[in-house]
């Protein structure tokens, strides 16, 4: 099983001298949010994007996750029919097994 995670290109490319990504949403980090959002599948993410990247220019990635061995719930947020992965904590690279170009649906 894996999870997916909508990232802004450059905020990957910050995150990859640390050797862990901090990003929660666009916008928002670990430190404000409390844990880092994430998707169930490619329907989900695409909805994600559709409600909160659309007037977003700079290049997106999608980051496909492995969450063996990370803090991850299911959550549904307050106001949302929707069940969301969320990880709990920094997201270590080595966890990420693909960042590719988001295109959408």
């Amino acid at each position: 099983m894996t999870i997916l995670h909508l990232a802004l290109a450059a905020d990957w490319d910050a995150a990859q001298p640390q050797g862990e990504y901090r990003v929660s949403t666009l916008g928002r980090t670990l430190e404000q949010e409390g844990f880092i959002h994430a998707c169930c599948d490619r329907t989900q993410l695409d909805g994600v994007a559709g409600r909160f990247y659309r007037d977003v220019t700079q290049p997106l990635l999608v980051l496909t996750i492995d969450p063996a061995g990370l803090d991850v719930r299911l959550e549904t947020p307050a106001g949302s029919a929707e069940t969301f992965p969320h990880i709990y904590g920094p997201l270590p690279l080595t966890a990420v097994v693909s960042a590719t170009p988001y295109t959408p649906a």
